[in-house]
């Protein structure tokens, strides 16, 4: 019996075929687990904590949901832009100084969420840049709102996407004198995947390129918790970035929310359109209707994290990860390899000369039954690379050691 098509008038649009990590890399996945069913898969591929969230975190949580039981405790829908205590916690931890008020944070389900909400925001009729390589959600949501342009098979990439070139060897930050203008910057830092923080030289550099080229930059902080060193950990450290930036965040990798869900997203009241109208007042309109607000449970959590006694307690788990990361960095090194991040950011990305990075990847997963991730799907600038992720139990970073060298020795 063949099925009945209801939706006559609409036709998929094939552009969304070019997706092809999507599709490759969880089959990949599911045919080696299915080929090797005994292997001990260790997954250093995507970027999932796996920690515990400390427990004075899960308790205020819980403590939420009791209340929620009692006539006294029970609150339905709150406000959509976040709870207030919310706001201003996020704002007096991480943007002190910076001017960065609580009406301007946006709290949310998630920064890759809000990515997608501010494609809304910015629309079709915009030219994007991103980093290359970087976090295919910035690509994917230019697609999905008509910004990209056709796929070109020949080079990687979308014809109306401005790829900037951010390899070793102009230090991992584009050479802005030969960048063209486009309406929109993606930027993150710490990257992912490079594990590269920007200076703050450089960022001085973008933020006075986006105001002479009247360009938005929307700069992805997720990491910001990793850096070890002076680099900056906002834009909204870098004079005038209030102008021109947008920055949104996480607290999925520093707190371990990745299944919990909760992040936030700043936008400056100074940022104007070019009629002087503020941003900021579009943006709350598009979350009040798009989205009902984060669980108010989660939002109980988040606030948990910021106490000083929940501050702590994560500062511990990130150093955790970081110790995995220098176990993995020192690993490659030791083998010969040139070998990035893992300093400032979870993440360890690794060089292969000359070779493919899905032909690594293969090897790597047929040989030792470890996922990477091919540097191919962050873009075309990072063939010749895999990341690794250090979010993973000791036992399994150390094993995923041993294996790699016996590999690759």
């Amino acid at each position: 019996m063949q099925p009945q098509v209801i939706a006559q008038n609409f036709h998929e649009m094939p552009i969304w075929r070019t997706y092809k990590m999507d599709i490759c890399f969880p089959r990949r996945e599911l045919e080696h687990t299915q080929k090797y069913p005994h292997a001990k898969l260790i997954r250093l591929g995507v970027g999932d904590t796996t920690e515990p969230i400390p427990e004075i975190i899960t308790s205020a949580m819980v403590e939420h949901a009791h209340a929620l039981s009692t006539p006294r405790g029970y609150k339905g829908y709150g406000d959509e832009q976040g709870n207030k205590a919310l706001r201003t916690a996020i704002a007096e931890t991480f943007y002190r100084d910076m001017g960065v008020r609580g009406n301007e944070v946006f709290v949310s389900d998630g920064a890759q969420c809000d990515i997608s909400r501010l494609q809304m925001l910015l629309g079709s009729n915009v030219m994007v840049a991103v980093q290359d390589p970087s976090f295919p959600a910035y690509i994917d949501t230019s697609v999905i709102v008509g910004q990209s342009g056709k796929f070109r098979e020949e080079t990687g990439k979308y014809e109306n996407i401005v790829y900037m070139n951010c390899r070793p060897e102009n230090n991992f930050f584009p050479d802005l004198s030969t960048s063209p203008k486009t309406n929109v910057i993606f930027f993150c830092s710490p990257n992912n995947p490079t594990g590269y923080a920007a200076s703050r030289q450089q960022l001085e550099q973008l933020v006075n390129f986006a105001k002479a080229n009247g360009s938005i930059i929307v700069y992805d902080s997720a990491y910001a918790a990793y850096i070890t060193d002076d680099s900056p950990r906002s834009i909204f450290e870098i004079p005038g970035a209030r102008e021109v930036a947008i920055e949104i965040s996480s607290f999925s990798k520093f707190a371990g929310f990745t299944g919990v869900r909760l992040g936030w997203t700043v936008v400056p009241e100074e940022l104007l359109y070019s009629n002087g109208f503020p941003l900021i007042r579009d943006f709350n309109r598009i979350v009040c209707t798009c989205f009902n607000g984060a669980s108010n449970i989660v939002q109980a959590g988040g606030l948990a994290c910021l106490s000083s006694e929940g501050y702590l307690a994560l500062s511990n788990v990130v150093d955790y990860y970081m110790e995995n990361a220098k176990i993995l960095v020192d690993t490659f090194a030791s083998l010969g390899l040139k070998v990035y991040g893992g300093k400032n950011a979870p993440y360890i990305w690794v060089h292969f000369p000359g070779m493919m990075s899905w032909d690594v990847f293969n090897e790597i997963l047929e040989k030792t039954h470890i996922l990477t991730v091919p540097g191919q799907g962050f873009g075309p600038g990072g063939e010749e690379y895999i990341r690794l992720s250090a979010f993973g139990h000791r036992e399994c970073i150390l094993e995923a050691s041993r294996r790699l060298k016996n590999l690759l020795k």
